[in-house]
C-alpha cells in the first residue's frame, strides 16, 4: 500500500481516531496534530508539506469520525 500523504485527510482522520478514540479532534492543537501524523506507520509524505489548510482539513475529517463514534 502507498504510503498517506497531507492531502489523504480522511484516511489520517480514520488512523487517528482508531489511535485516540476519546481525544475531541477541536482540543487538539494543529503543532500536535502535525507530530501524530508525521508518527503514523501508514504516513510517508514530506513532514515540511503540511499547512493550515492541510492539518484543518485532517481535524474536520477527524471529528467526523469522532461524533460518528459518539452517536451524533
Amino acid at each position: 500500500m502507498p504510503k498517506l500523504k497531507w492531502t489523504d485527510s480522511e484516511d489520517l482522520a480514520i488512523l487517528l481516531h482508531e489511535k485516540m478514540p476519546d481525544r475531541d479532534p477541536l482540543e487538539v492543537r494543529f503543532t500536535d496534530l502535525h507530530e501524530w501524523v508525521c508518527q503514523l506507520p501508514d504516513f510517508g509524505d514530506d513532514p515540511k508539506a503540511s499547512n493550515e489548510a492541510k492539518l484543518e482539513a485532517i481535524q474536520m475529517a477527524w471529528l467526523e469520525e469522532y461524533r460518528s463514534a459518539k452517536g451524533g
